[in-house]
């Protein structure tokens, strides 16, 4: 793959929070909408705006568009997102194509409060996934599978086979419209064992056991491609289970007390966090939001409003109750250990090796 990095090279002491730090600015700020822009935007945006009385943050929900509009704007030579939310694997691309800056953590984000450098402190190896530097982590978070409560009779779903079976499951799935995950999930609901799916993957047969067994429920499937959609499918009653982001079921669970369960089996851990574009013309004013939304406290205080663990050691601790109910928020967390018996480790660097050889495989499978 082709690597050219933008670096970023900052004195940590020029990114501190100060108000008006930043004179008048419109800062577009790309994520993925519904409850998890909302857990960002009372966690990060309202209060930075609030320090920062000239710093206007506008939302754009274009994330799961974001790798190929990123790429598109960079290409025209006219980047008008100043940062983007992507997940590891889709970080790590866009950083092997020139798309997004390289930075240097230590002086660009702010070190914890006992004075831990940020290399040190965000979880080991996340700063630097598929060995690049262009990403800067903000939760730990899963993809997973919710069910409807009063639509799977006497006996619930527990295992990833279950998701394939529709004879003790009969109705509808829900699945994300593309293939991770879902190819990893076929090959263990086929006997595959979870930590040799990426060996198995590696092969073209491989890969043709895991569409074949997706080919057993495919007729079965709605596909989604927005997060805000599967716990919808499953409380409209469209679909009886449903795969989606932990965050997104714990909302519909928790706050909107929908009928709804969450069956943790094979949970598929990932890294979601931001990227720097390339050619990003609002530069001072993004490093300075960024130490701000980065740091010990901010990441924490996003765990008041959706369960995704932070990328942080030092948020960890804490991590309280719900801001709204009050609830205690650890427990409800992927990396619980009770959610986390048996869990997918993603493998980054595959994904990003091979993601378009394998979205091209998929699309032709949905299109047969």
């Amino acid at each position: 793959m082709r690597r050219l990095f933008h670096s970023v090279s900052l004195a940590a002491g020029a990114a501190l929070l100060t108000t008006g730090a930043a004179n008048a600015v419109d800062l577009t700020i790309v994520s993925w909408g519904g409850a998890y822009t909302a857990s960002q935007q009372k966690a990060y945006h309202e209060p930075y705006m609030a320090a920062n009385p000239g710093v206007t943050i506008i939302n754009d929900d274009s994330a799961a568009e974001g790798l190929a509009k990123l790429r598109a704007q960079v290409e025209a030579g006219n980047v008008t997102w100043d940062l983007v939310d992507m997940v590891a694997s889709d970080a790590i691309t866009a950083c092997d194509e020139g798309l997004a800056m390289e930075i240097d953590p230590d002086k660009v984000l702010a070190p914890a409060p006992d004075g831990t450098p940020a290399s040190q402190d965000f979880f080991d190896g996340t700063l630097t996934v598929g060995g690049t530097n262009c990403f800067i982590p903000q939760i730990v978070y899963s993809t997973t599978f919710g069910y409807r409560t009063d639509k799977v009779g006497d006996k619930v779903p527990t295992t990833i086979a279950d998701v394939f079976d529709l004879e003790k499951f009969p109705g509808k799935r829900a699945l994300e419209k593309k293939p991770i995950n879902n190819l990893e999930w076929a090959l263990i609901a086929d006997g595959v064992p979870g930590d040799k799916v990426y060996e198995v993957l590696d092969t073209p047969e491989g890969v043709e056991r895991a569409f074949a067994k997706l080919d057993t429920i495919k007729d079965q499937v709605i596909w989604w491609s927005k997060g805000a959609v599967p716990p919808q499918l499953l409380a409209d009653g469209e679909v009886v289970i449903a795969s989606a982001y932990n965050g997104r079921l714990f909302n519909a669970i928790a706050v909107e007390s929908q009928p709804i369960a969450m069956m943790w089996d094979w949970q598929a851990f990932d890294l979601d966090g931001w990227v720097i574009p390339a050619g990003a013309k609002n530069l001072n004013a993004v490093t300075d939001y960024l130490y701000y939304a980065t740091d010990t406290q901010r990441l924490a205080d996003q765990a008041k409003f959706i369960s995704y663990g932070p990328a942080r050691k030092s948020s960890a601790p804490l991590v309280g109750k719900h801001a709204d109910l009050g609830i205690d928020m650890k427990p409800h967390m992927p990396t619980d250990p009770a959610n986390a018996k048996n869990v997918l480790q993603f493998d980054y660097v595959w994904w990003a090796d091979n993601r378009a050889d394998m979205d091209e495989r998929f699309n032709a499978w949905l299109a047969q």
